[in-house]
């Protein structure tokens, strides 16, 4: 199954993650779909959007916007899909949950509020 995105929700996303990042926050995924107000299925559209970019920032080099959506579970991690996509694009080698995601996740975060995105 093919999961697209609208221009209108992909720009909304990019908006949401820059002004976390300009206010150092994390977003949940709950509460981005609900801001977003993604159609069902609305966490597989999210997940592949936020792919998506991931896979965009590691191809401009850049640090990956994606890593400030994180699941409200107590690990306050993103979800293992995530870690599963960072691997992929050989940017973190581990497992999804521990010490080492936690450490790589929060220098990514770090990166990621310190860095100056151009507009898209």
């Amino acid at each position: 199954m093919t999961i697209r995105i609208s221009r209108q929700h992909w720009q909304a996303l990019l908006g949401e993650l820059d002004d976390a990042r300009q206010s150092r926050h994390l977003l949940t995924y709950r509460a981005l779909i609900e801001r977003l107000q993604l159609p069902p299925p609305a966490m597989q559209t999210l997940a592949a959007a936020l792919e998506h970019l991931a896979a965009l920032d590691a191809r401009a080099e850049r640090p990956l916007r994606s890593s400030l959506v994180i699941s409200q579970g107590a690990s306050r991690l993103p979800r293992p899909g995530f870690f599963d996509c960072v691997a992929r694009l050989g940017r973190f080698s581990g497992a999804p949950d521990g010490v080492a995601a936690a450490s790589w996740h929060a220098a990514e975060v770090v990166r990621v509020f310190e860095f100056s995105y151009e507009e898209q």
